[in-house]
This record gives structure tokens, sequence and C-alpha cells, in this order.
């Protein structure tokens, strides 16, 4: 009999769900004295793993269980099965340690495997011209969504007389898994999952956390599920454990019984710590890597009375994707995914743009007003159909600025595009130029964007600094519904 093919897999960080039981008859009988030092010990600890100072990467939250199998789960994420094991033992040397038991745990490693990612692993596959670099990057060093709700269970392939996965060729088993992401791509913006391996790790080959702001959605989507072929015939579920986030602040109102809100003091306490642009699932936070040069960018071009990203409270974040494919086809995929979007607040827009000209690919823009929201988008769109290359993903021989944007007043559209065209003209001759596209948005043509690219920042910026980009902003305060825009990439 012939060996089937298994798919190759990548690994990330180590995953640890350590759920906790408290003994609740022992914390009303201890003395106010023990119960004060077990929860400042407590929230020492929490708040320690949770701004990750134990390690140089990683993530970490704390969770109230809901229902008889568990009151606390504390989630680990971390680059090491060492720094997993140090974080397991500090515990235990708490003095909340010694309120609780352990009702369950579960040991997995974030992955991607070939089914979906079948690029990645190919040597010749350029990946780091395209989005899906950074989408692999966020499955395998995945951030830990701020939604409240959590639902963790564990999962196996079944392997019995009339369905077993691993008896399936390679392709058909492909087939199987793309239907059912499929269904996952309704619920983009509303559920967010980490899926991570476990074979010879734990009882189960993976473990699954889901995680909403509405609970409803996790159960519309794994009901859903249930009747895929992927789920009906060949899974096997564990026990499903369902948990409300809160910050390690309120461990006092959670032992005290007391309603705990979701917010804390601040909602991502390790925000400006421990991630840098390399270890960091999405290129760093705040602004995208190119920091000071950013700064310095936005400052020219406010000088020029262009928007530059952050005065007057107006900062977005932007994910642009460049795609081959047909436009329809593109359009009617992010159409999907927008109505997902816009159940956020944080979500300002999500539109293709198509080239004015020929010889360029359609864009995906998607705007958001936090970075981490934007790069939270980004792994859903990195799935789109045609995708060759994400804006900042680019050769790092090259310095792109993307996000002129503008909104014209619809009598002077032709002037606009007419004026483009004399100032790519003035481009082509400039040093350092590579290139310059004027992207039109398909549901309005008087939204537009013009992305350039440079054989370095300084080539860009003498551009910024020239007459000739002067007197385009001077024109176009007179035609423009608004000031230009700068944004940049998350």
């Amino acid at each position: 009999m012939d060996r089937r093919q298994p798919p190759q897999t990548e690994e990330g960080w180590y995953v640890l769900h350590d759920f906790r039981s408290i003994d609740w008859d022992a914390w009303r009988e201890a003395p106010e004295r023990r119960r004060s030092q077990a929860i400042d010990e407590g929230v020492d600890y929490l708040q320690s793993s949770v701004a990750v100072r134990d390690a140089d990467a990683g993530e970490s939250a704390v969770f109230s269980v809901l229902g008889h199998k568990a009151d606390l789960l504390v989630l680990h994420l971390r680059p090491t099965l060492s720094d997993i094991d140090t974080l397991e033992r500090r515990f235990e040397h708490t003095a909340l340690a010694e309120f609780t038991e352990r009702a369950d745990s579960y040991l997995s490693v974030t992955e991607v495997s070939g089914y979906m990612s079948q690029d990645y692993f190919d040597e010749d596959s350029e990946v780091e011209d395209t989005g899906l670099e950074r989408y692999i990057e966020s499955r395998l060093k995945p951030e830990i969504p701020d939604s409240e709700f959590l639902s963790f269970y564990p999962m196996s392939k079944r392997r019995g007389p009339d369905h077993n996965w691993y008896e399936l060729p390679f392709d058909e088993r492909a087939d199987y898994l793309a239907n059912h992401g499929e269904i996952g791509k309704d619920y983009a913006g509303r559920v967010t999952q980490i899926i991570s391996g476990s074979v010879g790790l734990d009882d189960f080959e993976w473990g699954i956390t889901l995680f909403g702001d509405d609970p409803t959605d996790v159960k519309e989507l794994l009901y859903e599920m249930r009747f895929d072929p992927s789920s009906s015939r060949f899974a096997e579920f564990g026990r499903f454990l369902s948990a409300r986030r809160f910050p390690p602040e309120h461990l006092e109102a959670f032992l005290a019984g007391e309603a705990v809100p979701q917010e804390g003091d601040d909602a991502h306490p390790h925000a400006e710590g421990h991630h840098d642009a390399d270890s960091s699932a999405h290129g760093g936070d705040g602004d995208h890597a190119h920091g000071s040069d950013d700064e310095d960018l936005r400052n020219e071009l406010e000088d020029q009375g262009i928007y530059a990203g952050q005065p007057h409270g107006e900062d977005v974040h932007a994910v642009v994707l460049y795609s081959a494919a047909d436009a329809d086809e593109l359009f009617e995929e992010v159409d999907g995914y927008r109505e997902n979007f816009d159940h956020y607040d944080t979500h300002v827009k999500t539109a293709v743009y198509e080239p004015n000209g020929e010889g360029s690919e359609n864009a995906v823009v998607s705007l958001w007003e936090t970075d981490r929201a934007a790069n939270t988008a980004a792994g859903f769109l990195a799935e789109l159909p045609g995708i060759v290359r994400q804006a900042g993903d680019d050769e790092s021989d090259s310095w792109g600025t993307m996000g002129m944007f503008y909104t014209v007043e619809p009598d002077h559209r032709g002037d606009f595009v007419d004026t483009f065209g004399d100032v790519a003209g003035v481009l082509t001759d400039m040093e350092g130029h590579r290139k310059t596209d004027l992207l039109v948005n398909r549901e309005d043509d008087n939204d537009m964007f013009i992305a350039s690219r440079w054989d370095a920042r300084e080539d860009a910026m003498q551009f910024f600094r020239s007459d000739a980009f002067s007197e385009t902003v001077e024109f176009g305060r007179d035609i423009l519904t608004d000031r230009p825009r700068h944004v940049f990439l998350a």
C-alpha cells in the first residue's frame, strides 16, 4: 500500500492553556492578610505574564471560565518550551496557587501547513513579494485578540473503518480543508482563531481557540461547520470550554464574586514593550517598521498641508494588497469580508481600487482606526485570490510611499487625472523613481490614491520638496473635497 503524502508544517510559538479551579471554601476561610497576599502576588504574576517580562516575545491573557469545568484560564504563548515550563512553575510559587487546583491543561504549538500555504514551502516561491509571508507570521506568532469571549476545544481527525482522514490522497484532503475554510471567511472580523498542533504533545491532534465579542458568532460558525464534510465525516472533538477575558488588575473583583470589567487601565499592557519589528507577528506596534522615517515624512507632508496620519485625532492605519485576479471576482470576495468588517467601530473602509491605466494590478485598501485591527484584517485579506504582493512587503532595496489619497470634486475629475499625467511625466525624469500608479475606487471614481516606488526614501523626499509637488498640492486645494492624506501602512 502506498504511503500517503503528509503536508509540510512550520511551527511557531508554544501554547499552554492552563485551566484552574478555585478552592472557594479555602478562600472564604482564609485570613484577610493571606487573601491580600494571594491577590497581590497573583496580580503581579498575571501582569508580568501579559506584559511578557519573562521572554523576548509572546502573548498571555487571563480569562474567567464559565461552567463547572474550571474557574480561571491563563493562556500563554511563548517562543520556547522552556519559557512555558518556567511560567508554569513560577505560578506555583505564588500565594494564589495555594487556593487553586489545575482542572485541565492543553499544550500545543502554533502551526501552518502545506494544505493551505503550499507556496510558503515551495523553494521557488518568492513569498517575500506577496502578502503571504506576513499572513504566515501572523499564524505562527499570533496576537491574542482583545475580544471578550473565548472558546477552546481540542480535536483530531477520524481514523475509523468508514472514514479515515489519513487514508485520503493529499489533494482530496486539501480540497476538504479549502471548502471548510470558506465557511470561516464569512465570519471574518467577528471570529478570530488560533490553531495549534499537538500531535505528540497532548491527547488530541490540534487545539482550536476561537475569539469573538459575541458568543453567538462562535456558536453559529461552529454550527455551520458541523455540516461541512471535513467536520461531519472526519472530525472528533474533545470538550469545549468557554471563558471571558479580564485584565489582571481585576483579579480581586473576580475572587470577590463581583462584576469583572473586560477593559482594564490599559487594554493592551505590553503595547509599547517587548514587540519590535522582528519579533512582532505584524511588524511591531504603533507605526510600521519604518519608524522615525515615517515621522520625518509626516512632518514634511504636514508642512505642505497634507494629512500625514496623525494630526487632529484622524489617525488611520492601512493595509494594501495588490492582486492580479479579475476585478469582478476580487470585488465579490472583498465585499464579503467588508460586510463582516463593518461590525467593528474601528473599521473605516475597505475598497477595491483599479488602475487608471494599463500595466498595474488591482489594489485592495483596508483602513482602520487602530494598527492592531488593521493587522488582524491583513490576515484575512491575504487569502484573497491572486495576491501578488502586499504594500510594505516588497524588496528591501526600494522604498515605497503607499498612500496619497485624494477625493476629487466630480466636476474636476478630468482636471485631476490630467494633472496626474503631467506629474507622472515629471517623475519619469527624476532620479531614483521606479514607478507611480494612479488607482481609482471602483465604487467611487472620485476617490483615488497614488502609489509610488523609489530607489530610496531620500529620492522620494526630493520630489516632496520639489516645486512640481508644491504646485500640484496648491492646484489640488481648488479641486479636492478634502485635503489629501498620506496614509501609512499598518
